[in-house]
């Protein structure tokens, strides 16, 4: 991607070399257990953040001396930059819809961090909670997308961004408080297919944020978009579990398989404009 001289988003908050420290409760190792089978499962961090948060406890946070590699620090003003620029994109979407749209705030941590839907460890992954309205990301996540996925590139760091923001996307526009709402009324099986619906969405909101900071910027260069789809490839649910276990467990999926992720990325890169990325009206099985 193409992003000299492109603005640095100021709402972010730099948590990194903080130490969160739990008292009483299940403690960061049982977290990062948890944290790492969910993600072996392609499983929801949201739901890992919730259900720890309800039996962690308390917490206190300290502050030491950090000193981020030069590597970090440039994935730092990287990811400042995609922020930026899902600032500009969807603030100019929301004007031509009559709305305003209000930017998350992204926080940067180490090992693990404390938002409004409980505490997290980086094994998690990337996540966005909406009782805080905040993004939240480890930049090791990245290398971890590297080194156990094969996953490389800005163009596939970006969607990874791209797509939690889409999520805060769909908690403005009313989408992602319906579908929790549903989800705890419905057995475990359909609640994972509106989880589907859900992520699958949130690929094509990153797909038209790209559309568009393209139109913008002219940001896009060779190659991007084959990075795009390579990360869906090892991030569907089928991938996942077969890699696990060598099999799939399409009643569990809760993200989708690669090739609806790649498909849902891919429209949202097409068409640029959300009136395409209903998920929730189609036959499940036609996603």
């Amino acid at each position: 991607m193409k992003l000299d001289g492109r603005r640095e988003s100021t709402n972010v908050d730099d948590r990194r070399g903080s130490t969160v420290k739990t008292v009483g409760g299940i403690g960061l190792g049982g977290i990062i257990i948890i944290g790492l089978i969910t993600m072996l499962l392609g499983g929801d961090p949201i739901s890992v953040i919730q259900q720890a948060g309800t039996v962690m406890g308390g917490s206190e946070t300290t502050t030491g001396d950090y000193q981020p590699t030069a590597e970090e620090e440039q994935l730092a003003t990287f990811t400042k930059q995609i922020l930026a620029g899902t600032e500009d994109v969807w603030s100019a979407l929301f004007r031509k819809m009559g709305k305003t749209y209000q930017p998350p705030k992204l926080v940067l941590f180490t090992d693990a961090v404390q938002s409004g839907c409980g505490g997290a460890s980086s094994s998690s992954g990337p996540f966005y909670c909406s009782a805080d309205q905040t993004v939240y990301i480890d930049l090791s996540f990245f290398s971890s997308m590297k080194q156990q996925l094969g996953a490389d590139g800005d163009f596939a760091y970006a969607y990874v961004i791209a797509h939690e923001v889409g999520h805060h996307v769909q908690y403005l526009l009313g989408t992602l408080g319906q579908a929790h709402k549903l989800m705890s009324q419905s057995s475990e099986k359909i609640s994972n297919q509106i989880s589907v619906r859900l992520e699958l969405q949130a690929d094509f909101y990153a797909g038209v944020w790209a559309h568009n900071d393209n139109k913008m910027y002219n940001s896009l260069e060779p190659g991007d978009i084959e990075e795009g789809m390579a990360i869906t490839a090892k991030i569907g649910d089928d991938y996942l579990q077969k890699k696990a276990y060598g099999r799939t467990i399409p009643d569990s999926f809760n993200h989708g398989t690669s090739e609806q992720r790649a498909r849902w990325l891919k429209r949202g890169l097409a068409y640029g404009d959300i009136s395409y990325g209903d998920t929730f009206s189609p036959e499940y099985s036609k996603l």
